[in-house]
């Protein structure tokens, strides 16, 4: 394993930081490794996410179909409008 060391952390930076290792309950450390792990798409668990996970697949086949009625008439030309 290799040691690193990164300066210049922003201020903003170190509070983000301090605040998700006690989140996550774990040392400043191994929080920034999960981070940067997470971020780079290499987490053991966790694939590289842009946080649309929790919204994704959600939906019974009930609120689906009730959301297709209910958006179908976007789908429809008006064709007095398109005169």
């Amino acid at each position: 394993m290799k040691t690193m060391t990164i300066r210049n952390v922003p201020a903003e930076l170190a509070t983000a930081l301090e605040t998700e290792k006690r989140r996550r309950g774990l040392s400043l450390n191994r929080t920034a490794l999960l981070l940067m792990q997470e971020a780079l798409g290499i987490a053991g668990t966790r694939r590289r996410s842009n946080g649309l996970h929790k919204l994704a697949g959600t939906w019974s086949e009930d609120e689906f179909q009730s959301f297709e009625k209910a958006t179908a008439p976007f789908g429809e030309v008006d064709p007095e409008l398109w005169k």
